[in-house]
């Protein structure tokens, strides 16, 4: 199993949820709108995700090699130093909702839809890694993703859907000429078993990230990464 299309994604909106990320309280003249956007949603969502295998080929101070192609990341090669087996992936909320919510004008509503795209990628990206955890007997994963830091910059989604090949195009995704990817949300990156946890969050410092998974720890860099 080199590489994998995962199109059945399960895809049930926690309504409660949205109400609480939305800041909607039951018995708010929002409820019904936004009951039949979720209806709509459930009934035409399909996220997706694509994945390959590849190995590492080599390694220097601040480069890797999988499968040929050059990663150039100190952070990247110094989490990846006891790792030989890497699992580049794609993963999104699906072409289906993106024209979906390309037919909503009213602002606000946008904004809901916009969430529950959200919702949908997350979806994808937790039930790509159960899979690989349970289909390639791992423990622990963490994930990279190309554009959230600067040490492994935007540009290097280029390598990574090198390496993906027709596999983003076959679940709908494209790359545009500044490495950004349509459908919006839509995440790229790289998995990989790992026996301590690594976020991208601990080393970016942006205050107030709507996306934070963990605090930032100013003396990481320093103390792990820096040559």
């Amino acid at each position: 199993m080199n590489s994998l299309i995962l199109d059945k994604i399960p895809f049930q909106i926690d309504i409660e949820q949205l109400w609480k990320s939305l800041r909607i309280k039951e018995g708010s003249e929002y409820v019904g709108k936004l009951q039949r956007l979720v209806n709509e949603a459930q009934a035409i969502g399909k996220p997706k995700a694509f994945y390959k295998a590849a190995f590492i080929e080599t390694k220097t101070d601040d480069q890797v090699v999988i499968n040929g192609t050059v990663f150039t990341s100190r952070v990247l090669r110094v989490n990846l130093d006891k790792v030989y087996r890497v699992f580049p992936f794609v993963a999104t909320c699906g072409v289906e909702l993106e024209a979906w919510s390309s037919s909503i004008e009213d602002m606000l509503q946008k904004y809901w839809v916009d969430v529950i795209k959200e919702m949908a990628l997350r979806k994808a990206i937790k039930h790509l890694q159960e899979h690989l955890i349970q289909n390639y007997s791992l423990v622990k994963m963490s994930r990279m993703n190309p554009g959230s830091l600067p040490d492994w910059p935007l540009q290097e989604q280029q390598p990574l859907f090198a390496i993906l090949g027709k596999g983003t195009e076959a679940i709908g995704i494209q790359l545009t000429d500044h490495c950004l990817m349509i459908p919006v949300k839509s995440v790229s990156g790289i998995w990989f078993p790992a026996e301590v946890s690594f976020e991208n969050c601990r080393l970016c410092p942006r205050e107030k990230c709507p996306g934070r998974r963990a605090p930032y720890d100013q003396g990481l860099f320093d103390r792990k990464y820096r040559k």
